[in-house]
C-alpha cells in the first residue's frame, strides 16, 4: 500500500513567511542605516558684479560681434580650481561653477557691452547677427592661487579684435591684449573665491571694454 506523507496544516506556508520576515529585517535595517547620512549636496556658484560705469564716449555706428572665448583645458569645466602650492592643483568638493569659466567670462563681457551703449549693436555667440567688429579670446587663467601675501583670485584674459571691413585679411586684427588681475579674497572658500572672481572680472571687463572701444573708433574714423 502506498505511504502518504503526513504534514501539519501551513507547514510550507510558515517556511516562506520566515525568509520573507528575514529579508524585510534586513532591508529595513539598510534603510535605516542610510537615513542616517543626510544626501550629499553640490553647490553652484556665478559671478555677480554691476556693469562697469566707463567714460561718456560717443557711441559708434557699427556693431561688434563677441564670440565665445576658448578656455585653457587645466580650468575648462565647471570645477573650482585652486593652487595650493607650485606645480600642485586641486578642486573645491562638492562646489562648482554654475557653468564653465569661458561662458562665464564671456557672457558677462556680452552683458557689460550692451549695457556701455558704445556701439550700434552688441551679437552674442548664440545670434545671428554679424558686426564689422569681431571679438575672440581665451580665458587663460581663472582659479584661487596661494600668493605669498594670500589666497588671490586670479584672472587672465587675452583678446583678439578683428574688423571685418578689411579686405586684406593680414591687416584684419587691430587689436591684441592681455589681461590679467588678482584680487585677494577675504575668506578662503568656495564663495570667497566667487566673490574676489567677480570683482577680478569686474576690473578686466572696464579695461578691455575700453580698449576696444578706443580701437574700433580709431579704426571706423579713419
Amino acid at each position: 500500500m502506498a505511504k502518504t506523507c503526513s504534514r501539519r496544516p501551513g507547514q510550507g506556508r510558515s517556511t516562506s513567511w520566515g525568509w520573507l520576515f528575514l529579508a524585510g529585517m534586513l532591508l529595513g535595517s539598510n534603510l535605516l542605516a542610510g537615513c542616517g547620512k543626510p544626501p550629499l549636496v553640490t553647490n553652484h556658484f556665478l559671478l555677480d558684479y554691476p556693469a562697469p560705469v566707463l567714460s561718456r564716449q560717443a557711441p559708434l555706428s557699427e556693431s561688434i560681434r563677441v564670440e565665445l572665448f576658448a578656455a585653457a583645458q587645466a580650468i575648462n569645466s565647471t570645477n573650482m580650481v585652486y593652487f595650493p602650492q607650485p606645480w600642485q592643483a586641486a578642486t573645491y568638493a562638492y562646489n562648482r561653477w554654475q557653468v564653465s569659466p569661458a561662458h562665464l567670462v564671456t557672457d558677462f563681457l556680452l552683458r557689460d557691452l550692451r549695457q556701455a551703449n558704445l556701439f550700434a549693436g552688441v551679437f552674442g555667440y548664440q545670434q545671428s547677427g554679424l558686426g564689422r567688429f569681431r571679438l575672440e579670446g581665451a580665458v587663460q587663467e581663472f582659479a584661487e592661487v596661494n600668493d605669498p601675501t594670500g589666497w588671490q583670485a586670479v584672472l587672465a584674459v587675452s583678446i583678439t579684435l578683428s574688423d571685418l571691413n578689411e579686405p586684406e585679411v593680414t591687416r584684419r586684427v587691430i587689436l591684441q591684449r592681455n589681461y590679467r588681475q588678482a584680487t585677494a579674497m577675504m575668506e578662503k572658500t568656495p564663495l570667497g573665491l566667487a566673490q574676489a572672481m567677480s570683482q577680478a572680472m569686474a576690473a578686466v571687463s572696464a579695461g578691455l571694454i575700453a580698449d576696444v572701444y578706443q580701437a574700433a573708433a580709431q579704426r571706423a574714423g579713419r
